[in-house]
């Protein structure tokens, strides 16, 4: 697994932890940095304070495109999942948008249930369809 992936899965790793225990993901970030085991990397840092910043409007836009299921409905790694993939689809311009969707597919693929793959692949889809007006809000 390729650095960047394996930094991306930890970063989900983080992101659900905290979702399910109900508390801050960064103060999630700083007790998994202090016990650096495993090490946290860099671009893990960087996903998930990026997603604690944008919170409120990645979940605007996981909600706005999940039609009648509602975001606290979803499944906790879906959710998270989407989060990590719409904070690189709207706010990482390094990543290529097929990379950000293909490495969410595979990783709902190997964490959740066995339609999250698709769920998670045609969400994304429409958001990269209208990514254009969702960055300039």
């Amino acid at each position: 697994m390729a650095a960047r992936s394996k930094a991306r899965k930890r970063a989900l790793d983080i992101l659900f932890e905290a979702d399910l225990r109900g508390v801050d993901f960064i103060e999630t970030l700083t007790a998994w940095t202090e016990r650096a085991d495993p090490p946290v990397a860099d671009y893990t840092r960087a996903v998930v304070e990026g997603v604690a910043a944008r919170r409120e409007r990645i979940d605007e836009v996981i909600t706005g495109y999940s039609g009648d299921w509602p975001l606290e409905r979803m499944p906790p790694v879906d959710r998270n999942t989407l989060r990590l993939a719409i904070f690189e689809l709207l706010w990482c311009d390094d990543i290529p948008d097929a990379v950000v969707i293909d490495e969410a597919v595979e990783l709902a693929k190997s964490l959740s249930t066995d339609d999250s793959a698709g769920y998670v692949n045609g969400l994304l889809a429409r958001v990269l369809a209208d990514k254009e007006a969702l960055t300039s809000v």
